[in-house]
C-alpha cells in the first residue's frame, strides 16, 4: 500500500468514516468521534444494522466469521480467530457475524453453513471459506 494512502475505515462503534494515513495503520488508530479502536487487533462485532456501513466503507480487507453460539465448531475457531486477527492487526478488519442474531445479513450472505469465513473489501466478496481452520489458515486467507 503506498504510505502517501489514507484508507477510510468505518468505526463499528459508531459508524464514523475515518481516514487513517497508511504508515500510521499499526500504532492503533482511534475513531475521532468517539475515540474507540478502529483495528483493535481483536474481532468486532458487526451485526444487521451495522454491515453494510462496515463492508462498504472501510478500504481495509474486512474478514468476517459467520457463526451462531450453539454451533461446536464455530466455539473451537474462535480463539483461532481472535489469534488470526491479533497476527493481522493493522492490515485488515476481523469481525464476527452471528448468525442467529443477525438473519438478515446472514441470508443476504447466502450462508449454508457455518462456520463460514468470507473476505470483502470495499464491498465485494473475494474469498469464502467454509469450515473451522487454524490460525496460520485463516492468516493465509486473509491475505
Amino acid at each position: 500500500m503506498d504510505s502517501s494512502h489514507a484508507p477510510h475505515i468505518v468505526c463499528t462503534h459508531c459508524g464514523a468514516t475515518n481516514r487513517v494515513p497508511a504508515q500510521r495503520l499499526g500504532e492503533d488508530p482511534r475513531c475521532g468521534r468517539c475515540g474507540h479502536a478502529l483495528l483493535p487487533g481483536e474481532p468486532v462485532e458487526l451485526t444487521d444494522a451495522n454491515f453494510a456501513q462496515v463492508v462498504n466503507g472501510t478500504d481495509l480487507p474486512v474478514i468476517v466469521d459467520v457463526w451462531a453460539a450453539w454451533c461446536g465448531p464455530c466455539r473451537m475457531m474462535a480463539p483461532q480467530f481472535a489469534a488470526a486477527a491479533a497476527q493481522m492487526k493493522g492490515r485488515a478488519l476481523f469481525a464476527k457475524l452471528d448468525s442467529d442474531a443477525h438473519p438478515r445479513t446472514a441470508g443476504a450472505l447466502g450462508i449454508r453453513s457455518i462456520p463460514t469465513l468470507i473476505r470483502l473489501q470495499r464491498g465485494q466478496e473475494l474469498a469464502r471459506q467454509s469450515g473451522a481452520l487454524p490460525a496460520a489458515q485463516i492468516v493465509a486467507f486473509a491475505g
